[in-house]
């Protein structure tokens, strides 16, 4: 396999969605926490990448797989084994070797840590797996949007933030005469989480977008994705609403002092995130205007984590 092939395979242009939040972890991590070690959120880069690589091309292949409308733009072209002609086994070799990465490194990062980053991490990987593949794959239903937001946009950040302070147990699992109980931080969890939701919303827009471009192929191929089950015009609407919340979320962030009063600077990005809403609105095809919504999260995401580093180091 060509190196182009394997990246449009793994669709590489797409990995921003799991690298911004992961920097935005380790800006985050600096300016709130004042700690980042080094090498634990470097192990757990290189499994996330690998990870995010292989959903990729597990969803990929298995897209081929069930397609039934075999033609058209996403069979011959989107997708690298249509286009690429590539052998079946190739492509499970390639699936197969980034998962023994993803798992290795991901260990490896459990052994710099404590248990609760393993449970977390095995948590990641099954949803990741579930999204692909299984009787009825995440992707291909109504909760694609939200499991994708979710675990991107905050499960990244948040495990960035917690190989660096896992010390301070911001979760705690006991099991006491066969009881387990569950104990949260909420002065750690609390400020990743409502800091971490323009990159949930983001994200969750980039899977709605795709979905929205591919309304008559996945209603074709029996995928009952959310536009599907709303309309395109309903998704649309809420294509809109979570860039609103986005926005509205960093505001109430710095408000409570989660986020440092120079992070209002993003909201400039505003102006260039509607401009692109208005032209996705226009015209939603995955070959014209799909990336949009991909430099909708650079547009957002860049700026906010320029202002937490900057804010560290003033």
């Amino acid at each position: 396999m060509h190196l182009k092939s394997f990246l449009k395979l793994v669709e590489i242009q797409t990995k921003i969605a799991s690298f911004l939040p992961y920097l935005f972890g380790v800006a985050y991590t600096l300016w709130y926490f004042d700690a980042v070690k080094v090498f634990n959120v470097l192990l757990f880069f290189i499994s996330l990448l690998s990870f995010d690589m292989f959903t990729t091309a597990l969803n990929n292949y298995k897209d081929f797989k069930k397609a039934i409308k075999k033609e058209g733009y996403n069979y011959e072209v989107h997708n690298a084994i249509g286009q690429f002609n590539l052998k079946e086994g190739t492509v499970l070799s390639i699936i197969i070797i980034l998962f023994t990465i993803a798992v290795v490194f991901g260990v490896l990062t459990f052994l710099k840590t404590d248990y609760i980053l393993l449970l977390l991490g095995a948590l990641s990987f099954l949803m990741g797996i579930l999204y692909s593949a299984g009787p009825v794959p995440i992707s291909r239903t109504c909760f694609g949007e939200v499991f994708s937001g979710l675990f991107m946009g905050f499960f990244i950040p948040f495990l960035v933030v917690y190989a660096s302070v896992f010390d301070q147990k911001p979760v705690i699992l006991s099991l006491n005469n066969s009881t387990f109980t569950l104990t949260l931080k909420f002065d750690i969890l609390l400020p990743v989480l409502l800091s971490s939701l323009p990159a949930v919303f983001c994200i969750a827009n980039i899977m709605l977008a795709n979905n929205i471009c591919d309304v008559d192929d996945d209603f074709v191929n029996r995928r009952y994705t959310l536009p599907i089950q709303t309309g395109k015009k309903k998704a649309l609407i809420l294509f809109d609403i979570l860039y609103i919340l986005t926005f509205l979320d960093i505001i109430i962030c710095v408000i409570l002092g989660y986020l440092p009063a120079i992070s209002l600077i993003t909201l400039i990005s505003a102006i260039k995130v509607y401009k692109n809403v208005r032209i996705f609105h226009g015209l939603q095809t995955k070959k014209d205007t799909f990336a949009l919504s991909v430099m909708n999260l650079t547009i957002v995401m860049v700026p906010l984590i320029f202002t937490l580093l900057i804010a560290y180091i003033t």
